[in-house]
């Protein structure tokens, strides 16, 4: 029994090591910049959203909280689709590779909270 126990520990304990060069947390590994462009539309600033994801592995299906959000901009659905739910989806099931970023543009009177809420990972 106790070396049973020893083994699946042991079996455990690596793969907890190796996993966690390889795994990414998610949404938690999305940071979000904005930042005004100097450009007005229809008497709007202008934001440039930069998402950057902070993790070596590639992370698709990103949702961000965006309830409330608005834009004078016309924006392509396949770069931000709101949904009736108030998330909203980035890059259109899209990808955004490891340390890479993904940006859009939206114009509103101000600065809109984007919250990183959920994504999927892939890590090879």
């Amino acid at each position: 029994m106790d070396i049973v126990f020893k083994v699946l520990f042991t079996v455990f304990f690596f793969s907890l090591v190796t996993q966690g060069n390889c795994q990414c947390p998610g949404a938690s590994a999305l940071s979000i910049v904005q930042n005004r462009t100097g450009k007005v539309v229809a008497n709007k600033s202008q934001w440039e959203v930069t998402i950057s994801n902070n993790c070596v592995c590639t992370q698709f299906d990103i949702y961000l909280a965006c309830n409330g959000f608005h834009s004078v901009e016309k924006y392509i659905p396949q770069v931000l689709f709101q949904l009736r739910d108030g998330r909203c989806l980035v890059n259109g099931y899209g990808i955004v590779n490891g340390h890479q970023n993904f940006t859009f543009t939206y114009s509103w009177d101000q600065e809109f909270p984007f919250k990183p809420l959920k994504s999927r990972v892939i890590c090879s």
